[in-house]
């Protein structure tokens, strides 16, 4: 059997097709790794993944040949072109060319029904993906996402090291890392390594918000003004709340006035949350 170095390079060649650098492309060319992705994804025969950025379909193969029906949509208009020559013959393969963040899925996925997220993405696409699959209709039982050993970081994140993508995805699932990928594993190869991170959707929220945007709305204020002590921030993000009622929130959750957003923990948000809320409805 060749390396996927080969195998890529062939499929490339024969096609007279590059990487795009504009578009972050960088194939993986690991088969240990490929496998550590379809393995994280938990893929049974009968599951519906959907996957992004397939590319050359070196992670399609795997996940149709693990019993998989696969949605493969990809924004490259020649690369999906290439993707739909080599599954042609393949009953469990559907390719999309397009931008997955403005297509209609409805026609593409179960009404209803659970379905899986793979993607192998750039780092300027990670928190537009996460964003629309986790808050938005269409909301994958398990993500399986391959970014920036970075941006898997954040996403993982404990208090003192927190960000606002990391409280996002901790809110709604429960995140790990699975396995961090050598730049080498990839072409071509980055300037940094990656990282496996497995997203699995709670059944139940850890935090117990009334209205999810409002609270997000708070969190976003704490991290608009990097760093900025708590209060700071929260008065300059916030400035419909008086000052004085931040600090009596702030006081009332048991949080320091003078900590950074980044050292709160997602349960701590939901405190200062439910405080303003209390605040705001007694007020009304």
């Amino acid at each position: 059997m060749p390396s996927l170095a080969v195998e890529t390079r062939s499929i490339l060649r024969a096609h007279g097709l590059h990487p795009k650098k504009a578009l972050g492309q960088n194939f993986l060319i690991d088969r240990e790794a490929l496998q550590n992705v379809v393995r994280a994804a938990e893929v049974r025969p009968g599951d519906v993944v959907l996957e992004i950025g397939p590319g050359v379909g070196t992670l399609t193969t795997e996940l149709v040949d693990q019993g998989a029906e696969v949605v493969a949509v990809e924004l490259d208009e020649e690369l999906a072109a290439v993707l739909a020559q080599r599954t042609a013959h393949g009953r469990r393969v559907r390719v999309v060319r397009g931008n997955v963040l403005h297509l209609d899925l409805a026609p593409l996925l179960p009404a209803g029904g659970p379905f899986k997220l793979v993607a192998n993405i750039p780092y300027y696409i990670t928190a537009p993906i996460l964003r629309h699959f986790l808050e938005g209709p269409w909301r994958p039982a398990l993500i399986v996402l391959m970014v920036q050993k970075e941006v898997a970081e954040r996403l993982a994140a404990q208090p003192g090291d927190m960000s606002l993508l990391g409280v996002l995805a901790q809110f709604y699932a429960r995140v790990e890392i699975v396995r961090i990928v050598p730049a080498s594993s990839f072409l071509p190869a980055p300037q940094v390594d990656s990282a496996i991170v497995r997203l699995r959707r709670h059944e139940m929220p850890p935090v117990t918000v009334d209205t999810v945007d409002r609270f997000f709305k708070v969190v976003k204020a704490g991290f608009g003004a990097k760093r900025k002590q708590l209060h700071n921030a929260l008065v300059r993000g916030l400035a419909h709340i008086p000052a004085t009622q931040i600090d009596a929130a702030l006081e009332q959750a048991g949080i320091d006035r003078t900590r950074r957003a980044e050292t709160l923990s997602l349960e701590e948000w939901g405190r200062l949350y439910q405080t303003l809320n209390r605040q705001s409805t007694a007020e009304g």
